[in-house]
């Protein structure tokens, strides 16, 4: 019988965390055994989801005791990148995922964003780019324009309001007493 799992080791450069699971792990390299295909046992083998046996460095306060985190390969997979990539990497990483996605891309194309404003915005700078031309975006001038509908409506049949306060009848009260 042909062996379904692969043993192999995953090493972190610095303290990582894995999704469902509390604690920061150190950094360090980390023995992991992933299932290559469905058990045999399995009863839908098209539900089967790869997963991943990571054993975990033993704990100071407890030196002899062996612990395992079984997690999701797709986890282990960003848990690795992250630690990979610095900071600026990972934004960069972030938005590429982000304009690759169709719901993105319908959004940016609904509100007149374009890729190039969203890039100057991530790029970390902070300044806006007048070469840009990104326009301000549909959702602001929209829910500006609703706004003031709704007060518009509120305020229907109530009399307007003059533009200069009426004087005060202090003077008037104060005269007939």
């Amino acid at each position: 019988m042909e062996d379904l799992t692969c043993k192999t080791i995953a090493v972190f450069s610095r303290p990582f965390t894995v999704p469902g699971f509390d604690e920061t792990l150190p950094a360090g390299e980390y023995e992991i055994e992933t299932e290559m295909a469905s058990p045999p046992d399995q009863r839908d083998p098209a539900t089967w989801k790869a997963s991943v046996l990571v054993k975990l460095h033993p704990r100071i306060s407890h030196p002899g005791l062996a612990r395992t985190l079984t997690v999701s390969l797709a986890d282990l997979d960003q848990a690795r990148a992250r630690d990979k990539l610095t900071r600026r990497e990972l934004a960069d990483f972030f938005l590429e995922e982000m304009l690759a996605d169709p719901m993105v891309q319908l959004l940016m194309k609904a509100d007149g964003v374009s890729e190039a404003h969203l890039r100057h915005r991530y790029s970390g700078s902070g300044t806006s780019d007048p070469n840009l031309g990104a326009p301000s975006s549909k959702t602001t001038a929209r829910r500006a324009r609703d706004e003031e509908s709704i007060r518009a409506a509120e305020n229907e049949g109530m009399p307007a309001r003059p533009d200069t306060p009426p004087p005060l009848r202090t003077g008037l009260a104060a005269e007939q007493t």
